[in-house]
């Protein structure tokens, strides 16, 4: 590409931005040196790169590449004999954990099952984790200065050594320091280092009385810091262990610096495909911070750009433009005043088509296209050089005759102000010459200009469309908007008279250019005038379709919800339904056990007052759920009873209760039945005529009652069975005597080896009619049985 287009349309800006986003040197280099390439699968294997990127950034919070930096110059250190110091190994160290991070990263993208990253997959998969000296450091290295204890066994021993000989130093100088008569010829009573040794501070004067080295003395001379005698071997002592350590610390260093030289093409690798890994990425967030997307990708020469966006500009003010060349026409040429966005125009096709053969994503809308184009030719601005005593005009010449010499059919060339900044007669027709002789190569041009003629030379040549940047006249202002298949009026006329100028000289103005300048003009304002309020209407039709359509989509959604509130309100009526039944049986059943006990427990006469309690209650329970529709419908017996006669037992369906009639049926179908303390009139239908044998059911069951409580034993023996069979029997006699009314009663299973009595143990704590149980006492039998008291 060419370098002086690149920075005519800051190409250089958006690299700057891109780079910006790396986290890695390697990152940031690779972005740097990121120039568009004409290759198409090179450029569409880009898009896919930066695609990938931008999804996994989409479903992630963070990439966890913090920490990746440039070890190439330390693995180098390693390789040619040096060792590195403390604060190196842990930049090793975050570059291993990063690695292992992306690795563990992208296992985990690909184990939620929705990963769609070929290219960063391959990427991550080819990184080589590298455990063992990953270990080495953590476990060796504390900090930027420390080696760990853990290092090495040697380490830890010297250090453990010198933690004794310091405390055996400061301990024979306290004694010393403390000593009252040494307090007379001491500064202070501290312990303090000069050159590594341990010293006191001791007066001028008494230099004779305290024997030993003098290592330095204070500035006024009135201290001289001594180190006593009796610790010079101590300090000696201290100096060697402090040697060894610094060499034990310096062989470690050197061998965790040896395992890195050894492993120097895994880490180098690692570093270009982090590199690499970081860099795409950057090219995702960049995408992510303009709200960017993906274009297509062609190789016909075409190019349509969706409401583009000048990515440099502020994103809040920036008007979206639509360009398309390439198809119907190669050559396009846009008019309309100044600072109009004409030059917006230009910048934002070579840019934009700039970043998509780079494998950048653009500001534009899904549906964009762009192609491959070989060179992006770009001749905008002010090429003055004072140097090169250059005019304005010399300086375009100058490019544009460079710009002819690369040219190539399938390139991009975009002019500004072509033929500008000469006379206008002579410009316009170097304007045309010019384009004439790009159209006749098939070259993609988009030019700027002012010139009426080059409107006019757009108007009669079919490989040739005009496009116009509106104004509005009425503020003075661009609307920044491009038009493709109009020409722009320059309406200097108009703004000159908004602006103040005298109508006097506005005219003789209009009088001093041509009668079809004018006239050409007036069709230029009517195709305008005209295209607005087309426009208008058009957003105005866009506008009332995009209502209707809201209103069918939210009448629709109102239908949806009556339907599924529909749904909601009979399933939720049918589980209401459900929900009285189940209630209506487990208050039946537990009316029923009330009876069983009362029928164990208390006299006859009683027992019959309670049913008839019970019965009234269960009744008007029934009565209670009667109404709901799903679930509680009468019962329908399809054989009702025929010439039912008073006296005669019957079974009331819808209450499950046994009743006699008391009247015959009448012509509704009726029959007076009394249930318990209850009379009805119930329908034949909702009866059942209770037959003899079933009479005597109930009343055998009644009998079996009465005979289980005459016959139950209070005790039961179980002993010489084994435990399954003494649980089924003791559970089946627990059963029993609940039935009979036993209040208490004895399991005799014998001493023996304590299983079978540890078994029925367990089973009692669960046991349903179990209320407490214990062993037995002196003269019940002792350990060898159990007493039960039942609920």
């Amino acid at each position: 590409m060419n370098e002086k287009s690149l920075k005519s349309l800051e190409y250089t800006k958006i690299i700057e931005l891109l780079s910006d986003r790396g986290i890695s040197p390697m990152g940031k280099n690779l972005a740097a040196r990121l120039k568009p390439t004409t290759d198409f699968d090179e450029v569409q294997r880009r898009q896919r790169e930066t695609e990938e990127a931008v999804q996994v950034l989409l479903k992630n919070s963070g990439i966890p590449l913090e920490g990746l930096g440039e070890v190439e110059r330390l693995i180098k250190k390693t390789t040619i004999g040096s060792f590195l110091d403390s604060g190196e190994l842990l930049e090793v160290l975050d570059f291993l954990r990063v690695s292992k991070r992306m690795k563990v990263f992208i296992k985990r993208e690909k184990e939620d099952g929705d990963l769609t990253a070929p290219i960063l997959s391959g990427l991550i998969r080819e990184i080589e984790t590298i455990p063992d000296v990953e270990q080495r450091i953590d476990r060796s290295i504390l900090n930027e200065s420390e080696v760990s204890d853990e290092a090495s066994v040697e380490l830890r021993q010297i250090r453990r050594q010198l933690s004794q000989a310091n405390e055996k130093v400061r301990s024979t100088l306290q004694n010393f320091i403390t000593s009252s008569r040494n307090q007379t010829y001491l500064q202070d009573q501290i312990i303090t280092l000069r050159q590594n040794r341990y010293v006191v501070p001791v007066k001028q004067e008494y230099r004779n009385q305290v024997k030993g080295m003098v290592h330095d003395q204070s500035t006024s001379g009135a201290t001289l810091f001594i180190e006593p005698m009796a610790v010079v071997d101590l300090n000696n002592k201290l100096k060697q262990l402090k040697l060894a350590e610094e060499q034990e610390i310096e062989r470690i260093l050197r061998e965790i610096s040896n395992m890195i030289a050894l492993k120097e093409n895994e880490l180098l690798k690692n570093r270009d495909l982090l590199g690499k890994v970081d860099f795409i990425f950057a090219k995702g967030k960049l995408a992510l911070s303009m709200k960017a997307s993906s274009p297509k990708v062609n190789n016909r020469g075409y190019v349509n750009l969706k409401n583009a966006r000048h990515p440099l500009l502020n994103p809040t003010e920036v008007v979206p433009t639509n360009i398309w060349i390439g198809k119907d026409f190669n050559i396009l040429v846009i008019t309309g005043p100044n600072t109009g966005g004409k030059t917006v125009s230009l910048k934002t096709l070579g840019l934009l088509s700039l970043m998509g053969q780079s494998g950048l994503q653009i500001p534009a809308d899904s549906g964009t296209e762009i192609t491959i184009f070989d060179h992006i030719f770009a001749d905008i601005g002010d090429e003055q050089s004072i140097e090169q005593s250059l005019s304005t005009f010399s300086s375009h010449m100058t490019n544009i005759v460079e710009i002819f010499r690369n040219l190539t059919e399938n390139s991009l060339v975009l002019f500004d102000e072509l033929g500008a900044g000469t006379d206008p007669t002579e410009g316009a027709a170097l304007a045309m010459a010019i384009l004439e002789n790009l159209k006749s190569t098939g070259t993609k041009v988009v030019a700027t200009t002012h010139y009426s003629e080059l409107k006019q030379y757009a108007l009669v040549h079919p490989e040739v469309e005009n496009a116009s940047v509106e104004f509005d006249v009425k503020t003075l202002r661009p609307t920044y908007r491009l038009s493709i298949g109009v020409p722009g009026k320059s309406n200097a006329f108009e703004i000159s008279r908004k602006l103040g100028l005298s109508p006097e000289i506005i005219d003789l103005a209009k009088s001093l250019i041509t009668q079809e300048n004018l006239q050409f003009e007036d069709v230029l304002q009517n195709i305008e005038n005209n295209k607005s309020t087309i426009e208008s209407e058009k957003i105005e039709i866009q506008r009332l379709k995009k209502e209707m359509e809201e209103l069918k989509e939210k009448y629709q959604e109102k239908l949806e919800k009556v339907e599924n509130q529909k749904q909601k309100m009979v399933s939720q009526a049918k589980k209401e339904a459900q929900t009285l039944v189940k209630k209506a049986k487990a208050e039946t059943e537990e009316i029923i056990d009330n009876l069983r006990n009362l029928e164990q427990e208390m006299d006859r006469k009683k027992v019959n007052q309670e049913i008839e309690k019970a019965r009234v209650k269960l009744g008007n329970k029934t009565l209670e759920y009667r109404d709901s529709k799903e679930s509680m419908k009468e019962p329908v017996n399809h054989e009702p009873p025929k010439n039912l006669k008073p006296g005669e037992r019957v079974k009331i369906l819808s209450l499950n209760q046994e009743g006699h009639v008391l009247s015959s049926e009448d012509d509704k179908g009726e029959v007076q039945v009394q249930a318990g303390i209850m009379k009805v009139n119930i329908k034949t239908s909702n009866l059942k005529r209770l037959s003899s044998q079933e009479d005597k059911e109930i009343k055998k069951t009644s009998k079996m009652i009465k005979t289980k409580s005459q016959n139950i034993r209070t005790d039961i023996d179980v002993r010489g069975k084994n435990l399954e069979e003494a649980l089924f029997e003791v559970d089946k006699y627990l059963d029993d005597s609940y039935i009979a009314g036993l209040t208490q009663v004895m399991i005799i299973h014998g001493v023996g080896t304590g299983v079978l009595k540890s078994g029925l143990n367990e089973m009692l704590k669960a046991h349903r009619h179990v209320q407490s149980f214990r062993g037995g006492k002196y003269g019940e039998g002792g350990a060898g049985v159990t007493i039960v008291d039942l609920k």
